[in-house]
């Protein structure tokens, strides 16, 4: 008599097991992996934001301090604070009139370049 398996026959547990262990295992790993990554982007983020606000504290006060020279060499008291001021309004009337944003759309473009398909670092040591 041969036995014959019209898959009515019951499925080996251990198989469904393992499937589920491994389905389980991975779950983990892509929460891990993404745990990870969060991780690094958060802590890119607060360190950008901290080196943003020193780097403008240290412009704001730079400013304040030539503005206060230049009133001591000029001997006035608001000459100072207006130069600094005209030389900031130049640099923004260039901005907004002279330079096209094609400029900063080939930066963006440089420095982005292929950014999202790179491979994971991890990956090249395996």
């Amino acid at each position: 008599m041969i036995d014959k398996d019209n898959g009515t026959r019951e499925k080996n547990p251990n198989l469904i097991e393992n499937l589920m262990g491994y389905i389980d295992t991975r779950i983990d790993i892509i929460k891990l992996e993404i745990q990870e990554k969060l991780k690094a982007s958060f802590v890119g983020l607060l360190h950008a934001v901290l080196l943003g606000f020193a780097a403008f504290m240290s412009l704001i006060f730079v400013n304040i301090f030539i503005g206060l020279l230049l009133n001591h060499l000029l001997n006035s008291s608001f000459w100072g604070f207006g130069i600094v001021a005209l030389f900031y309004i130049i640099i923004l009337v260039v901005l907004v009139i002279g330079l096209d944003k094609k400029v900063f759309t080939s930066l963006a473009d440089k420095t982005f370049d292929n950014t999202i398909y790179k491979t994971d670092k991890r990956e090249n040591s395996i």
